[in-house]
């Protein structure tokens, strides 16, 4: 049965837009803990435009499930993620002035880089994801880089415009979660995943968690946190 992490980055993002200390990212991840979630996710950005380097140190403290830092790959964070050892790093593309990550790393281009990164996050217990898109090259290469994990990119199945193209790229991401599954890299999934379509995703063998952020922020505007978190796990759940 595949996990849930809750990315709360969009929490501090409201806090950021007036400058405040409300709402807090912490009380988020506690209420998300104590509806169950199995997980929390942040990024840490370069801009640190929503997550703060406080609150990436006061999680590390009060998180009891799982704590998945988002972060690019550079010198930067790599010494960041070495002081504070989250459970697992995500490695994620990061451009300046993005609304959001606008799609998977190119492991393909970014070998070497990565090659020297990753091994010094493993040595020190901290579990290694590469967030990639659904292409047979992205997902060979993270398991020729021996990553523990791939969180694969769900953004075009989630954008999809029409039935047709929902179809096509839900088939695409279950060929590729095969191809993970039989390499032995463990599979985590995310980006634009919502209470409407994770239903059909989650139904796919095989993926051990899918990463969620913004529709539960958003559904918690209105019901409150741990209701909606409480709404996604039901989907996520029964839909397995």
């Amino acid at each position: 049965m595949p996990k849930l992490s809750i990315n709360i980055d969009h929490v501090a993002t409201l806090r950021e837009a007036r400058k405040s200390s409300e709402p807090d990212p912490i009380a988020a991840a506690i209420a998300a803990e104590l509806a169950g979630a199995d997980g929390i996710t942040i990024h840490l950005r370069g801009d640190r435009r929503h997550i703060k380097d406080r609150d990436l140190k006061i999680l590390k403290e009060v998180v009891k499930t799982s704590l998945n830092l988002e972060m690019a790959a550079t010198q930067e964070m790599l010494e960041k993620a070495l002081e504070i050892k989250p459970d697992m790093v995500t490695l994620v593309p990061e451009r300046e002035g993005e609304i959001t990550t606008e799609g998977g790393l190119n492991v393909v281009d970014n070998y070497e880089k990565l090659s020297q990164i990753i091994p010094k996050l493993q040595v020190n217990e901290i579990l290694l994801s590469l967030f990639v898109n659904p292409d047979i090259e992205s997902i060979k290469s993270a398991a020729k880089l021996k990553t523990d994990f791939v969180e694969i990119n769900t953004a075009k199945y989630s954008e999809a415009k029409n039935l047709g193209e929902k179809i096509e790229e839900l088939e695409k991401i279950e060929r590729m979660v095969e191809l993970a599954y039989r390499l032995s890299l463990g599979i985590n999934a995310g980006h634009g995943l919502n209470y409407k379509n994770i239903v059909e995703i989650a139904r796919i063998k095989h993926i051990d968690e899918f990463s969620i952020g913004h529709s539960i922020v958003a559904r918690a505007v209105i019901v409150g946190f741990e209701r909606a978190v409480r709404e996604m796990l039901k989907l996520v759940k029964s839909s397995s």
